[in-house]
């Protein structure tokens, strides 16, 4: 087996946009991904991640999920690497979408922890209990070890770490399995710096990939940042891709001022004040940018608030981003429950 590292390093976490009666939209997903696909023919090093956590692939069925990632890499495999999203409800179930993934021909993997029992969701100790995870990877690369392997470590939270696999299981993992190529960054800041540095040391031909937008400024300060997988791409592509570049020309003061003066930073800073609210407002931030029809997520998932609406409108407008027509937005905020 030949190990192949991601062709990208700047990923975007796709939100799925929904048609009026609730089903993925194949005409809003074209209309949506064309903006990252002109973005990367502007020279960005973006890739795709179809059916995350963000795009909400814990309520599509394996027939959606399937059917966006057909029509992904057929809207954009030809220009940058296409990654889908995994999980499932049992070990079985997660090796079957993985195996299903690879056949439509998708570029990578992007893999999530097991769903179901509250044992391996909010109280799985996974500092003392690794295996939950790592096993399941095993027998993933095992079926399919021909793909490369984005890993989504989130895991009940922990003073250390916040929500992603503590430092212990994220080096047995990365040690046993090589097609694991990226590790995406779910941490606190503390959590990140050390896990992030260990992997630089330890393993460095693993991508560590920044996850939480609010922390890029100091993630790139720290040289932990070999690229990113974030759904904060759906709503701010341009000044995130101005300000990684910023860095990466060590441009200090132009950063700086993309994040602070620019508005950047405050508005991560909203969208990511509640993890209960963060999905939330990524999809309701792309709506209001314009890029698809409706900010509503599938059930039980909230409607969105209409101060978050509020709220959102002119934090974008302060980062300098365009937003539809005020009548658009008042006509679905007057709809919203609170």
């Amino acid at each position: 087996m030949t190990r192949i590292a991601p062709p990208a390093a700047l990923y975007v976490a796709a939100v799925t946009p929904y048609d009026t009666e609730g089903n993925f939209d194949p005409a809003q997903a074209r209309r949506l991904w064309a903006y990252f696909r002109e973005a990367k023919a502007a020279g960005h090093d973006l890739g795709m991640v179809v059916n995350p956590e963000a795009g909400e692939l814990y309520y599509l069925s394996p027939q959606e999920q399937d059917a966006a990632l057909t029509l992904a890499l057929a809207e954009l495999g030809d220009v940058m690497p296409v990654i889908a999203g995994i999980i499932g409800n049992s070990t079985a179930d997660t090796v079957a979408r993985a195996v299903a993934a690879r056949d439509l021909g998708a570029h990578g993997l992007f893999l999530m922890p097991p769903i179901g029992a509250l044992d391996i969701t909010t109280s799985w100790d996974a500092s003392r209990y690794p295996e939950v995870w790592a096993d399941v990877i095993g027998e993933v690369v095992e079926a399919v070890p021909d793909l490369p392997v984005i890993c989504h470590p989130v895991t009940a939270p922990t003073p250390g770490y916040g929500v992603g696999l503590p430092l212990e299981g994220t080096m047995q993992i990365l040690e046993q399995y090589p097609q694991v190529v990226g590790w995406k960054m779910t941490y606190n800041y503390e959590g990140y710096r050390k896990v992030g540095g260990a992997i630089k040391r330890n393993h460095p031909q693993v991508a560590v990939l920044g996850a939480t937008a609010v922390n890029f400024h100091e993630n790139l300060a720290m040289d932990l940042f070999d690229g990113t997988v974030t759904g904060s791409f759906n709503y701010a592509l341009e000044p995130i891709l101005e300000h990684i570049a910023a860095w990466r020309a060590g441009d200090l003061e132009g950063a700086r001022k993309i994040w602070l003066d620019g508005g950047l930073m405050a508005l991560h800073e909203f969208v990511y004040a509640e993890w209960g609210r963060l999905h939330i407002r990524y999809k309701t931030a792309t709506w209001l940018r314009g890029l698809i029809d409706s900010p509503l997520m599938r059930s039980p998932m909230p409607k969105p608030l209409k101060a978050e609406v509020q709220t959102l409108t002119t934090l974008l407008a302060g980062a300098g981003l365009s937003v539809r027509p005020q009548a658009e937005i008042d006509a679905v905020v007057n709809l919203l429950p609170r």
